[in-house]
Parts: structure tokens; sequence; C-alpha cells
């Protein structure tokens, strides 16, 4: 009989025990549980479109689906035939403006000068010479030597001979004192306008070449040699995959026991077991759905917002729209900042 009540007090205490062993179990699993928030997302990334900024037709194509490209890296061509020519055009009117206002800045040369001087003091002989045959003719006219055509004659050759003279003397003038400063302004800016069309001409047959404007991964491949390329035409949609991050939406109910800076980890079904470190680098001011005016607590509790995990990805292992599960630490407040990869390094939208 007190074999039976032994076992029966034996069976109680194990009950017992088994019964606070789970009952301190479920509290323990439930305050760990409740310290880590779980949410689903999909990997997000940025894109480029680069593009040229000329127009004409696609003669090579560097990079294929898939490639690694760096940013300043020669990606594509387009003809460039048409702006080679445009650019020599635009250095040889530079070259003649130049040669011109250079003669202006130089004034005329001492042979010029003296050439004129001769041409002038030339003239001044005839110009005097005329003088004396008039004034001749003249004396002679009241004796009848001479008749009244004869007079005209030399009046006219006096007249012609003196405004040829004055001529030449103004050139003289002019040669000595140089090209006035309003032309040579005027040459300036006609020179400077040259230099600027030979920087545009240059400008258009460099961007003849595409360059990859960021860091990234070749997605697609939009145009092929032959097609026509336009500034308002992609060439390629360039994955950047840097900064990366894991979008989830986190329900309103939980918005308030997290914040921007929270360290969370990151895994996916491509690769089990492996974890990603990341922090939490963006939180959506509003809702994803408006709400109604008038909402009741089991409404307001369905709002979700959206969240942005930011990965350090350093095995360029996760891809764009990849599902992703996010795991929270409620219980750290900041992320621990690594070399390269931490909070500061979050781009906002």
């Amino acid at each position: 009989m007190k074999i039976k009540h032994r076992r029966v007090a034996l069976a109680v205490v194990l009950a017992f025990v088994v019964l606070v062993a789970g009952l301190l179990y479920f509290l323990l699993h439930r305050t760990a549980s409740s310290e880590i928030l779980t949410l689903y997302g999909d990997v997000d990334i940025r894109e480029s479109q680069p593009a040229f900024y000329d127009t004409g037709p696609v003669t090579q194509l560097l990079v294929s689906e898939g490639a690694q490209v760096r940013q300043g890296e020669l990606i594509a061509r387009i003809n460039d035939s048409r702006y080679a020519a445009a650019l020599a055009q635009a250095h040889q009117q530079a070259a003649n403006l130049r040669a011109a206002l250079t003669r202006l800045l130089h004034g005329s040369r001492p042979d010029e000068i003296a050439r004129d001087k001769a041409t002038m003091e030339g003239l001044k002989a005839v110009y005097e010479n005329a003088q004396i045959d008039y004034a001749r003719t003249m004396n002679l006219l009241p004796h009848g030597v001479v008749s009244t055509q004869d007079r005209d004659n030399a009046q006219a050759t006096l007249h012609a001979a003196r405004q040829s003279y004055l001529a030449a003397r103004h050139t003289y003038i002019l040669a000595v004192k140089g090209p006035r400063r309003e032309d040579i302004i005027s040459a300036q800016h006609a020179y400077k306008a040259a230099v600027a069309a030979v920087a545009y001409a240059r400008q258009e047959y460099i961007d003849t070449k595409l360059y990859s404007p960021v860091d990234g991964v070749i997605e697609d491949r939009i145009l092929e040699p032959g097609d026509m390329a336009s500034p308002g035409t992609p060439v390629y949609t360039i994955a950047l995959n840097n900064p990366l991050w894991v979008r989830a939406y986190v329900p309103e109910i939980d918005l308030g026991r997290i914040r921007l800076g929270m360290p969370a980890t990151v895994s996916t079904d491509s690769y089990p077991g492996r974890v990603y470190h990341g922090w939490i680098g963006y939180l959506s001011p509003t809702a994803e759905f408006t709400p109604k005016n008038i909402e009741t607590p089991q409404l307001r509790t369905a709002l979700v917002y959206q969240l942005r995990v930011y990965v350090c990805n350093t095995r360029d292992e996760l891809r764009l729209g990849m599902p992703a599960t996010v795991h929270i630490d409620l219980t750290e407040k900041n992320a621990a900042m690594t070399p390269g990869c931490g909070p500061s390094h979050a781009v906002q939208p």
C-alpha cells in the first residue's frame, strides 16, 4: 500500500515538474519571440539607364547582360564621322578669326606704312605740278595764247590731283594710327565665339562615346549595333549593387518598436543558413495605403509602412526581386558601424 502511495506521489511530482518546465519554456520562448520582429519582403535596388547625348547609329556595344561595369568605363559608341568633321571645321574657323585678331592687334606693318607714305608723296608732287600748270594757263588766257577749253582742262586736272593726294594722305594717316579699337573688340568677340564653338563641337565628339555613370551590373541591353541612338533612348539598364536593401512592410502596431539605425539580419531561401547583416535605413512617414477619415481599431492595426533594411552584400549573392526574410532585434537601438558598410551609407529616396 505504501509503495502505491509512493508511486502516486512520484507521478504527481513529475507531473508538477513537467508543468513547471513547460510553463518556463513557454514564458521564455514567448519573451524571446516578442523581442524579435520578423518581416517578409524582397531585395530592391536602384537602376540607371544611360543614354547618348548625341544622335547617330550605334557602331559598338562593349558589354552584355550580366557584365560588371565600373563608373567611367567605356560601354558603347556611335558613328562619330559627322562630329569629327564638325570639330575640324570649328577649329579652322577659330584659326582664321585668331589670325584676323592678331593682325589687328599688331597694327600696320612698317612696310605698309612706308608704301602708303611713298604713294602720298608721289600724288603730292602730281598735285603741285597741276597747280603750276593751272596758274600758267590762267596767266596766258588774257593774251589769247590758250583757249577756254585749255583752262577748263587744267582746272579739272588740278581738282583730280588734289583729291587723289588727299585720299593718299588719309590712307597714310590711318596706317600710322592702326586699326580702330572698336574693330579690335569686335574681332575679339568673334574669336571668343569661335573658341566656344570649338568647345561645343569637341564635347559633341566626346559624347559619341558612352561611359557608365555608376558601378553596377548590366541588367538589359536595350539597343544593338545599327540602331539609331538619341538622347531620349536608353542604351542599357544598369543595376546599382550599392546601396542594396530589402524592402519590407511593418504593421502599424509594431511601428513604435523600431527605430532608424537598428540592426537587422536578412536570410533567403536561395542560400539556407546564410545570414546577411544590415540595418534599418528608411522608414516611410506615411501608410502605404491612405486611411479613411474614420477607422475602427481593427483597421488601424492593419495599416502597413514601408521599411528598408540596407544590407552589406559582400558576396554579391542577393539579386533584384529575390524574396527575403528580415529579423529585427528589438532590444538593440543602434547598428554597429563597419568599414565601408554602415548606416551612414544609407541613401534616402
